[in-house]
């Protein structure tokens, strides 16, 4: 009993988080402005890395420069990411900005495969293309025109979010490297990333804070604290605790979140072609989500395997 109860409060942290990142895209949206987007950006990654820097000072654990170089160059990338997302929010709806980024769940896979060699099953292209033609559906209104500035720049996030994973991995995946120590770096550079910008474009960082009122501020500490802090030390807290598979089972609810926060909250305008829309990038992703998950645990169980044969072999027995 003890043993479910911990389970099920893992479970409903890591449902919290994922409707926390789902609200990420309204929330924004009600801050956001063309001209205020490198400003908000700024000042949300300058609070969010000093938090999380202040809770890796209290560990008192050292970030080395493995892991200070890699939390760099990662930033620069995630930079890129909070920055075409961003812009495309101003210039979209909370829904559709929250479904199109999901795309980063079949975009990931295809760019690993891309550069590992290893080949995915025909079906993962059959389930991304269903979520494709589901964003196509959802941001043209079943009229087929062409899509809005927002929705396209949402998209390229979704690639560059797919970069930014698959190098992750590559970067990190070799070394043993502290989480909580990588986040912070990646922060802390998009903080400078973005301060520095912000005196060349757009509306200044003084000047944005200035103008903030109790409810906007309330709003962008929300960002800063559940939407950034808060969820990834939950996320680190959960993959200790129970599957990788689970904790991107429960995660991967993110875009149903924002399409019921967006459709209900924001009371984005969905037509019949959009809900469509909706229903095809949900059931893509997650059925690509899937058969990506089967697949990499048969290779993985695979290697296992030829790597027990070998080791079992009369040649290594006679070392």
């Amino acid at each position: 009993m003890p043993a479910l109860l911990s389970r099920f409060r893992v479970d409903l942290l890591l449902l919290l988080v994922a409707a926390t990142w789902g609200s990420t895209y309204l929330v924004a949206k009600e801050l956001v402005t063309p001209e205020s987007v490198v400003a908000l950006l700024a000042v949300r990654m300058l609070l969010a890395a000093a938090l999380m820097a202040a809770i890796v000072a209290a560990g008192r654990a050292r970030i080395s420069a493995a892991e200070l170089r890699a939390g760099v160059l990662l930033g620069m990338i995630l930079a890129a990411v909070f920055a075409f997302e961003t812009f495309g929010i101003a210039h979209t709806s909370a829904t559709n900005a929250g479904l199109i980024i999901s795309l980063t769940i079949v975009f990931t896979p295809i760019l690993d495969s891309a550069l590992s060699g290893r080949r995915l099953p025909g079906r993962f292209f059959l389930a991304a293309v269903l979520a494709i033609a589901g964003v196509a559906l959802l941001a043209s209104r079943g009229a087929f025109q062409a899509p809005s500035l927002g929705d396209l720049l949402v998209l390229v996030a979704a690639l560059v979010r797919a970069v930014h994973v698959t190098s992750m991995f590559r970067l990190t995946g070799n070394a043993p490297m502290n989480s909580l120590h990588l986040t912070t770096v990646q922060l802390a550079t998009c903080a400078l990333v973005f301060s520095a910008a912000s005196l060349f474009y757009g509306e200044s960082i003084p000047r944005f804070v200035a103008r903030l009122d109790p409810g906007s501020t309330v709003l962008l500490l929300y960002l800063v604290v559940a939407c950034t802090v808060f969820a990834f030390l939950v996320q680190t807290w959960a993959v200790r605790r129970t599957s990788p598979s689970r904790v991107s089972l429960l995660l991967g609810t993110e875009p149903v979140w924002a399409a019921i926060i967006g459709i209900t909250v924001a009371h984005d305008s969905v037509t019949f072609a959009g809900y469509v829309g909706i229903a095809l990038i949900l059931a893509g992703t997650a059925w690509g989500r899937s058969i990506e998950q089967r697949h990499r645990s048969a290779s993985t169980a695979e290697l296992s395997g030829v790597g027990a044969l070998q080791s079992g072999s009369p040649a290594s027995q006679q070392l």
